[in-house]
């Protein structure tokens, strides 16, 4: 039985992430299934629906907390494409590593720009 979390977040993730996400769940779902389930119920049917923030700017936020944390490059990869997805230029996105490069440091912003690059060249923009 699929909860309305579930169903939510599923339909909200679809919107953002779309087929990274959907690699992501098919690797859990096969691995860890109770993981796949949190991931689609809490982030995506819980925090992203919420109102208050588009998902534009959710998606910025992400990947600007992302790029600041320096290691989760996979999950940035995911979002890069979340953003463009949501509405995001790549100008916007070059700019948020920018942006973080003042408070996360040059070594993150870089390694987010590189991985913005990866995006950009996969999707031809």
């Amino acid at each position: 039985m699929v909860s309305e979390r579930y169903a939510t977040g599923l339909q909200t993730m679809d919107k953002v992430v779309a087929e990274a996400g959907a690699h992501t769940r098919e690797y859990l779902k096969q691995t860890v299934p109770d993981l796949e389930r949190l991931l689609v119920e809490y982030p995506f049917g819980d925090v992203y629906s919420r109102p208050g923030l588009d998902l534009k700017s959710r998606e910025i936020a992400t990947v600007a907390a992302l790029t600041a944390l320096g290691y989760a490059l996979p999950q940035l990869k995911v979002h890069v494409y979340g953003a463009l997805n949501v509405g995001c230029t790549k100008e916007e996105i070059i700019e948020i590593m920018i942006q973080m490069s003042v408070y996360a440091g040059f070594p993150a912003a870089l390694n987010g720009l590189k991985v913005a690059m990866e995006v950009f060249e996969e999707k031809c923009i």
